[in-house]
């Protein structure tokens, strides 16, 4: 099994940390001179809640979330935020005064789909998106229009790492990491990538999952 290098850059939050690797690596729509490494900030409850208390800081009371809709693997950190918007008495439309964590189930063809079951904690809610990343948008704007289909308002996207501008169609997006972390961070389509011209190989493949390296 081979295992990437990463640096670890510490923050002035306690667990709240950056941690990348340095490459050429590939994602199914992009390519990208860093990998940045999100597996312990899922799977790590200290992490996990250090994450959810940076997102949970942009938030106020006028901003209204009966659900948080989990992507990527992001379920620990998804219950974790849950837990500091009600501590923070956020206001919350559902009979309960309570936030559902849900995720998405994804078809064959790559659609959001929520069964009967789970539909009525999107219909008619105020939904906050929760993803790993938000870099080329495609999950993450497919997410927004299922939330849409499905009767529900997305009020906010948060995510660890974002390379977007700071709202997407007037919904306002939340990370605790931007670019601005990393001055020569660079991705770029994979028929523009400079590091493919000039032939370098990619070093793994990569995804909110984790990474598969390239021998």
């Amino acid at each position: 099994m081979s295992i990437l290098n990463t640096i670890k850059y510490e923050t002035k939050r306690r667990n709240l940390f950056l941690r990348v690797a340095k490459g050429h690596f590939a994602t199914n729509d992009r390519h990208s001179n860093y990998y940045i490494d999100v597996v312990a900030q899922k799977a790590r409850m200290s992490e996990a809640q250090a994450v959810a208390e940076e997102l949970s800081s942009y938030f106020y009371h006028s901003t209204i979330v009966d659900t948080i809709l989990c992507l990527d693997g992001t379920e620990v950190i998804g219950a974790c935020l849950a837990e500091q918007l009600t501590k923070a008495d956020f206001v919350s439309m559902n009979a309960h005064q309570s936030i559902y964590v849900v995720s998405p189930e994804i078809t064959n063809s790559s659609q959001f789909l929520f069964r009967d079951n789970i539909v009525p904690m999107i219909r008619g809610k105020h939904v906050l998106v929760l993803a790993v990343s938000y870099s080329s948008g495609k999950t993450v704007e497919a997410a927004i229009d299922a939330v849409k289909y499905y009767g529900g308002t997305v009020t906010a996207v948060s995510a660890i790492f974002s390379t977007k501008e700071k709202s997407l169609d007037n919904i306002p997006i939340y990370s605790c990491f931007d670019p601005n972390f990393l001055e020569d961070y660079q991705n770029y389509s994979p028929h523009e990538c400079p590091m493919c011209k000039e032939g370098k190989k990619i070093d793994a493949l990569i995804n909110g999952h984790g990474y598969s390296v390239l021998k």
